[in-house]
């Protein structure tokens, strides 16, 4: 079992990260002093909760807690407006109050629904993270939580941090091999944006990785963990390092947008968002071994870096508009310099971005 800390003085909180979690859901509740006389409620998904949810139920109830439940459908369309009235009615209904608590059992999807739903109940009650996927190893900390609008991605939200992020490996046996693909994109993130050792870590047990051999998967989700409990740690609301957590998800987001939030999985559409920043990198004057360093190490883990020919070009810079890292007519974009440090910057332009989106659809016709 490991333990990391999220410092952010009275809001810190622990990530557990281990086998066997859930089973111990009641006692980590205890630990942290939960209340008992309170409803609690599971948020879960179709997918997760006929294989987890009845072992967290079990755990919680023998530790003396009262669960509710709200299943919801899987994938990134759960996250809308109306998917939160549904999950607002069943807390109403069910006496959720002010000392009550909401549960996020799933992935990145789950945990962004059910933390909004707990930074909105009540104005707030408390929140605890149960990650079942690899991907969730980054949505999980740090405290953003938020719905689509179809227009954009993520534009509903607010800040809201758990209590804990409870996350049991075990439960990470059972993903879908494109899954784990998706999940380990943000992994190779943490390393671009902050650490070439983890990086090359990285490349190095690539078939590990995706073979999810429980001790490589539980240094490299610690590692990646570690990376962005540091970031947060120093910028919380996002006033200025955090944004390098956001390297791939300009182009990212508007992707999963422009496909209907179903063409992509998130890492796909990350993994296609840092191979575009990478290239922009080299446009502007960086080492062309950048782009091409990056482009192998996410191709060796099974992920697209190049853009299929049919996506509209222009339908991807109208996403990219409404994305909130679009500002005064200045898209905020983040750049890598060298593998493991990255940039912030605001004079990227259109044609660049343009320029970029055709270059990446070139290069997927010749694959």
């Amino acid at each position: 079992m490991r333990t990391l800390q999220v410092d952010l003085g009275e809001r810190s909180y622990p990530i557990y990260i281990g086998g066997g979690l859930l089973s111990e859901a009641g006692e980590y509740f205890e630990r942290h002093q939960l209340a008992k006389k309170s409803p609690v409620l599971i948020v879960t998904d179709d997918n997760v909760g006929p294989l987890y949810l009845s072992k967290v139920e079990t755990s919680l109830q023998d530790a003396g807690y009262h669960t509710v439940s709200k299943v919801v459908k899987a994938g990134e369309k759960s996250k809308s407006l109306e998917v939160f009235e549904e999950i607002m009615t069943v807390a109403i209904q069910s006496g959720l109050d002010r000392h009550s608590v909401v549960v996020a059992l799933g992935g990145g999807v789950v945990g962004d629904l059910a933390g909004f739903v707990a930074a909105s109940y009540m104005r707030g009650v408390k929140f605890v993270q149960m990650p079942t996927t690899i991907l969730a190893h980054d949505s999980s900390v740090g405290g953003k939580v938020a719905l689509n609008h179809r227009l954009a991605k993520n534009m509903i939200g607010a800040f809201h941090q758990p209590e804990m992020v409870l996350y049991d490996v075990d439960s990470l046996q059972t993903l879908p091999i494109r899954d784990v693909r998706s999940g380990l994109s943000e992994m190779i993130k943490h390393g671009l944006i902050w650490d070439k050792e983890f990086t090359d870590w990285c490349r190095d047990h690539t078939e590990k990785l995706l073979a999810l051999d429980p001790e490589t998967l539980g240094y490299g989700l610690t590692q990646g963990c570690r990376v962005k409990a540091q970031v947060v740690s120093t910028d919380e609301l996002e006033h200025g390092l955090r944004a390098i957590l956001n390297l791939g998800h300009t182009i990212g987001h508007a992707l999963e947008a422009t496909g209907g939030y179903g063409q992509f999985l998130h890492g796909e559409a990350i993994s296609i968002g840092m191979a575009a920043a990478a290239r922009i990198a080299v446009n502007r004057g960086r080492d062309r071994s950048l782009y091409s360093d990056t482009k192998e190490l996410l191709e060796g883990f099974g992920l697209p870096t190049t853009l299929p020919v049919e996506m509209n070009e222009d339908d991807i810079i109208a996403a990219m508009m409404h994305d909130k890292k679009f500002k005064e007519n200045q898209i905020i974009f983040v750049l890598p310099v060298v593998i493991g440090e990255v940039e912030i910057v605001s004079d990227v332009t259109l044609t660049d971005v343009r320029r970029v989106i055709r270059e990446l659809k070139e290069e997927g016709q010749h694959v």
